[in-house]
């Protein structure tokens, strides 16, 4: 995009901003069970961890999702980007839980702001004839980046040196780049306010949204749930129950639902968004049947699959929700209405992690992760009956 200051990145650059920003929050995945090793904590702990993370995302939503609206898109991806700096010097730094849970605290921050506003500034930044495909951009960038992520450090980890150290180090350097590209990016808030006071909208949802947002927002929380899982839990059920030490395979485990989710995010359009919800969530449902039939059979391929299957079901019904909440929403209250619907998205890949994390230390992981996927499995299954005999109206 060209401007009167010389060239300007459009919407593409943006999603490759959000897609780095939020490929850091997920490198630790595979590492889990060397910091483990190294510094000594449970399984519990892991989902502890992980679990700061999203407490954080949902803090920096309530307390700060609307704030892009004031004071513009591009200062808060600045902001996302110095957090994301910040986080990888903890892990670089750390030695003890001290330093990890700070790591997690300022990653969460910085998804957290880049949740509302990237999304908001790709929709934005698109010409009107590519909204759509703008729409898609910031999905699979969200899911594109928090998938890359494992996979790059489990594939570092595994085949380099320093495997708690060069990860971070490679992230830093495209958190480099990322920023010299949001430098750039054009301001899409007409009158962006020169730093104004917090207003914690908490979580706040336009009139005109209210009819979406509910079977959206439970849809959301329920994939949200499976991706929680995979990145949290996932890694230790490969490595303690069937025996697959591999750091790569670890992270390509979790790059797999992130892929898959990517993929259903796709075919969102082609199926149709008030349709894409309740199928997405039928084919979530079966992707958490195979979840659980792999933690009985103890079986890696059945796992697999049920990361393909299911990622894709949540890439589906994902897309079409926020598609729905987006478009419904008022161009003054689209940053901190995606917010509210990330707060309960996060919530969802946040709460029953730590419930199958405390579960594993009383019976077992195996068992809390079947007591996991049928719990999930009702909601996604509750969601999807909901939309497909309710048919949410939206843009």
């Amino acid at each position: 995009m060209n401007a009167a200051g010389g060239w300007r990145p459009g919407y593409p650059a943006a999603a490759a901003v959000f897609a780095i920003g939020m490929a850091g929050t997920t490198l630790p995945t595979p590492l889990y069970g060397l910091y483990q090793e190294q510094i000594g904590f449970s399984e519990l702990m892991v989902t502890v961890v992980f679990a700061v993370y999203a407490v954080a995302v949902i803090t920096v939503l309530l307390v700060a999702g609307n704030y892009s609206d004031e004071v513009g898109r591009r200062p808060v991806l600045l902001c996302a980007m110095a957090l994301s700096a910040a986080s990888a010097g903890c892990f670089l730094l750390q030695s003890g839980l001290p330093l990890l849970f700070a790591g997690r605290l300022l990653s969460g921050g910085a998804a957290g702001l880049l949740s509302g506003a990237a999304t908001a500034a790709i929709i934005e930044l698109a010409p009107p004839g590519k909204k759509a495909r703008a729409g898609f951009a910031a999905t699979a960038a969200n899911m594109g980046g928090l998938g890359c992520g494992p996979l790059l450090s489990g594939l570092l980890a595994e085949y380099a040196p320093w495997p708690l150290m060069l990860p971070f180090w490679v992230h830093l350097g495209l958190v480099a780049v990322a920023s010299g590209i949001t430098w750039f990016l054009p301001e899409t808030v007409a009158e962006p306010k020169r730093w104004p006071p917090l207003k914690p909208q908490g979580l706040t949802v336009p009139p005109e949204v209210k009819g979406v947002f509910a079977p959206a927002a439970v849809a959301a929380f329920a994939g949200f749930a499976l991706l929680g899982l995979f990145t949290a839990v996932a890694p230790s059920f490969a490595s303690q129950t069937l025996g697959v030490h591999n750091l790569a395979v670890a992270g390509g485990l979790a790059f797999s639902v992130f892929l898959a989710s990517t993929v259903g995010q796709s075919l969102t359009q082609r199926i149709g968004t008030r349709l894409a919800l309740p199928v997405g969530c039928g084919i979530l449902v079966v992707g958490l049947m195979l979840v659980a039939a792999s933690l009985i059979a103890e079986s890696l391929v059945l796992l697999v699959l049920g990361a393909l299957c299911g990622g894709s079901g949540q890439g589906l019904a994902f897309r079409a929700a926020l598609t729905l909440v987006s478009g419904a929403a008022p161009a003054q209250q689209r940053g901190g209405t995606i917010s509210a619907f990330f707060v309960v998205a996060y919530a969802g890949i946040s709460l029953p992690v730590v419930g199958v994390g405390a579960m594993a230390t009383w019976i077992g992981l195996r068992e809390a992760g079947l007591i996991f996927t049928g719990c999930v499995m009702l909601l996604a299954a509750g969601a999807g009956t909901y939309a497909a005999r309710r048919p949410p109206t939206g843009a």
